[in-house]
């Protein structure tokens, strides 16, 4: 393929990627240049797909989501078979040949979009952490591989920190998901800590909503804590010390949410914890060190 039309597309897939607002870095500048350009295709093919399941404004409904994500699934595996149509996917396929990553991982993505737009309650922890294992942990292990780690152990730490991150999102977004009729915390959580759907939807911010909220922030922050031996393992490799630095940056950013959480006494109801400036500041410069 052109030289020209290649770069073009990664340039396409980062400006999709810093066109949007996240709390977690897309990214960041403590990558190397050589490897942004990939997290930034990764990064844009994913983004596609949660539209098709969360933007407001497609007509048809879930139906017509599911079609999308069934015909962005096609031309997932077009192109994993050479053929390419729009600048995401011709960016992918340059980054999937330049780093040996199976379609797996990518795939496993579709699967979470779909099943947000099919279910919108969960039982107990356990479904919670099994969505994670399509809607986040890919996200960590196709860094990895970007950077030419394909190693179980490294997967696994991986895995603890992208759960966690995931857990984080859905703790900050209880009022946005609400309005998507989209409810992450366990139910038998709720009814461990005496709180209802119908409080929860009515946003009753009570006792037994702190007592729940504060529950769950803390097992994602033992997750964080499970996870944090891969920022040490990737600074005792060699190839993946730079990383290592971007992934402090995650991983403190991640905490950060949750410290901010913390700080709001669990009313994510009428807050939604950001990190500022300063905030940004302070964990770019920690995780240089």
């Amino acid at each position: 393929m052109h030289k020209s039309l290649v770069e073009s597309s990664f340039k396409y897939c980062e400006e999709i990627a810093k066109g949007h607002y996240e709390n977690f870095p897309v990214a960041s500048l403590l990558l190397p240049k050589e490897k942004r350009k990939y997290v930034y295709a990764v990064y844009a093919y994913a983004r596609a797909a949660d539209d098709f399941a969360d933007e407001p404004g497609i007509e048809g409904g879930n139906e017509k989501r599911l079609a999308l994500l069934d015909e962005w699934h096609g031309k997932l595996k077009d192109c994993y078979n050479g053929k390419t149509y729009d600048p995401i996917f011709i960016a992918l396929r340059q980054t999937v040949d330049d780093n040996k990553i199976p379609i797996e991982p990518l795939e496993n993505l579709l699967k979470a979009f779909r099943q947000d737009v099919v279910r919108c309650r969960y039982d107990d922890f356990n479904e919670i952490l099994d969505y994670c294992v399509n809607s986040a942990n890919p996200v960590g292990r196709l860094v990895l591989m970007i950077f030419g780690c394909h190693d179980e152990e490294f997967f696994k730490y991986s895995d603890k920190i992208c759960t966690a991150l995931q857990l984080t999102n859905f703790w900050q977004d209880v009022q946005i998901d609400l309005q998507k009729n989209r409810v992450y915390l366990p139910e038998e959580d709720l009814l461990k800590f005496g709180y209802s759907y119908e409080e929860l939807f009515d946003k009753k911010y009570n006792d037994s909503f702190k007592s729940l909220m504060g529950f769950e922030v803390e097992r994602t922050q033992k997750l964080f804590d499970e996870g944090k031996k891969l920022i040490e393992l990737t600074a005792q490799t060699s190839g993946l010390k730079k990383l290592s630095k971007e992934l402090k940056l995650t991983w403190l950013g991640g905490s950060k949410i949750l410290e901010k959480i913390r700080e709001i006494e669990y009313d994510v109801f009428t807050k939604r914890p950001k990190i500022g400036f300063t905030d940004k500041l302070t964990i770019f410069l920690s995780s240089r060190f």
